[in-house]
């Protein structure tokens, strides 16, 4: 029997989070290998979206708000890879999975899933996700070798840097957002476009409903 594109997607992406590496420092996390399907990954690298002419984030990514890309009704009924994924992050193998091995409270929330594309300029100073996000996973799209330094940074606290995630390609990370979990991107050359998807399941209160994959379905 053919797979569907979505069961191929699911099955993927359970097998990166059960052999995902737990770690403690500076807090906790996870780091995956072979997230999504390699194809689903070049069909995402490949989406006719340029990049924002953005000039400074001033560190912070609702600095462009206007020019972000979110998996919502309007990309998705363009882009079937768009709405596959969305249609896995928001199916109960994959919640009921993403609860057991993080333990993350994401029942009664909403899946929000954004398509990043930074250049050279790009930087995030150090943050820890508002409240209302109650799980982040980033998933790293680039092939480029220099792709692997373009990992999120890590902190202990807004002034300490202790290292930063691998992010090779179709490598992930997920942690469990805290008053801990300090993380950024520190300034540091881009030569070519860093590309990522940052999934977020957040509270009901969050404000920009066209953001959402389904914003009247809430997760179970």
């Amino acid at each position: 029997m053919t797979k569907t594109l979505e069961t191929e997607i699911a099955d993927t992406f359970l097998t990166s989070l059960h052999h995902a590496g737990k770690h403690s420092h500076p807090y906790q996390h996870w780091l995956m290998d072979h997230c999504l399907p390699e194809a689903m990954v070049d069909e995402l690298i490949s989406l006719p979206f340029t990049p924002a002419d953005v000039k400074d984030t001033k560190g912070r990514r609702e600095t462009n708000n206007d020019t972000r890309i979110h998996f919502g009704e309007q990309y998705r009924s363009q882009h079937k890879v768009m709405d596959a994924i969305a249609h896995v992050f928001q199916s109960q193998s994959v919640v009921d999975a993403l609860k057991s091995v993080t333990l993350a409270p994401i029942e009664g929330t909403s899946l929000r899933i954004e398509y990043c594309q930074d250049t050279d300029g790009f930087w995030l100073e150090p943050h820890t996700d508002i409240g209302v996000k109650k799980f982040t996973m980033l998933i790293y799209l680039n092939r480029e070798p220099e792709g692997a330094d373009w990992g999120t940074d890590m902190y202990a606290d807004k002034d300490t840097h202790v290292g930063r995630a691998a992010s090779g390609f179709n490598t992930g990370l997920i942690f469990i957002p805290s008053d801990k979990t300090w993380h950024g991107f520190e300034k540091r050359p881009l030569n070519g476009v860093r590309k990522s998807l940052i999934i977020n399941y957040v509270t009901q209160e969050w404000r920009n409903r066209h953001e959402l994959c389904f914003p009247e379905d809430a997760i179970r």
